[in-house]
């Protein structure tokens, strides 16, 4: 099934966003957490790619697990970091054989620094929109792009970056996700400024859910998003305590979506850092989630 007839109804629904185990230990957590979610019903469940394939082999096996083992509904990630074409049409291959109809493409970040200068592959391909034509010339793929409520960070305003987004959707995406962050303010802006260009396509927000003060910290970082001066003050109390930290967190995370959906947005994207736990929480909580299974484990 594809992820636009999957989030395209009536209903409020969630994803999630899971990266490929580097151990057996990992893999184990991965499934768990996966089990733990498989009965609320996410639209689809999304598997990340690591900078110039590094994680390729297990992107491949963990979508297509997911694919044959579950009721979920996968989609793979693709990047065009340090491949030429060549080896993207293999791994778009490799994507349709194990049964993989929904990609998504991304121009992804240089290894070894997500923020460090980005150089096409000799023989690759230069922007996402490249990407995902090509994906669309290999198949009959649902395509989704990246999308940032506040610019990507190499991009020089708004408006360019606004301008890249459009395009990668008339080169024929389904769909976008944003990048995560922590006030709504944004993506709404952003979701409306997408509109009035013309492009209907869904907008998914990426929510992370705040339970650490190294996400608080970290996600803006990578993200480009800005940390509201009113959510550090409000979080800062807690930096000291692990438990009310994460408590706070929850609830500003659950303000942060209900606001989301109160203006209209029909699906929340999670970021889960291979666990399910919060991710659970919060479905319950905002009401969007199948069923309601037991909290145990991580």
């Amino acid at each position: 099934m594809k992820v636009t007839q999957r989030i395209s109804g009536d209903r409020p629904v969630f994803s999630v966003e899971f990266f490929p185990p580097k151990d057996e230990a990992g893999e184990a957590e991965l499934w768990r957490a996966i089990r733990r979610l498989e009965p609320l019903d996410p639209a689809f469940v999304s598997v990340t790619y690591g900078a110039g394939g590094s994680s390729r082999d297990r992107t491949i096996r963990t979508t297509a697990r997911i694919a044959t083992d579950t009721t979920l509904v996968p989609m793979a990630h693709l990047t065009a970091v340090s491949h030429s074409v060549a080896e993207l049409r293999q791994v778009v291959g490799a994507y349709a054989a194990a049964g993989i109809s929904n990609i998504l493409a991304v121009r992804g970040d240089p290894p070894g620094d997500p923020l460090g200068e980005w150089v096409p592959h000799p023989q690759g391909l230069t922007y996402a929109e490249d990407l995902v034509r090509l994906v669309r010339r290999l198949g009959d793929f649902c395509v989704g792009v990246a999308a940032f409520p506040y610019g990507h960070p190499r991009s020089p305003d708004l408006d360019s970056d606004l301008a890249r987004l459009v395009a990668k959707i008339r080169a024929g995406a389904d769909f976008a996700i944003s990048q995560l962050f922590f006030e709504p303010d944004g993506f709404l802006r952003l979701r409306d400024r997408l509109a009035a260009a013309g492009c209907e396509v869904p907008l998914l927000p990426g929510i992370m859910p705040l339970t650490t003060v190294r996400t608080l910290r970290r996600g803006p970082e990578l993200s480009g998003a800005p940390l509201p001066p009113a959510l550090v003050d409000r979080m800062e109390r807690y930096a000291d305590d692990p438990a009310a930290f994460r408590a706070e967190g929850m609830d500003v995370t659950a303000e942060l979506c209900a606001r989301l959906l109160a203006e209209g947005v029909r699906g929340l994207h999670f970021y889960t850092l291979n666990r399910s736990l919060a991710t659970v929480e919060l479905v319950r909580r905002l009401g969007i989630g199948a069923r309601r299974p037991a909290l145990s484990g991580s």
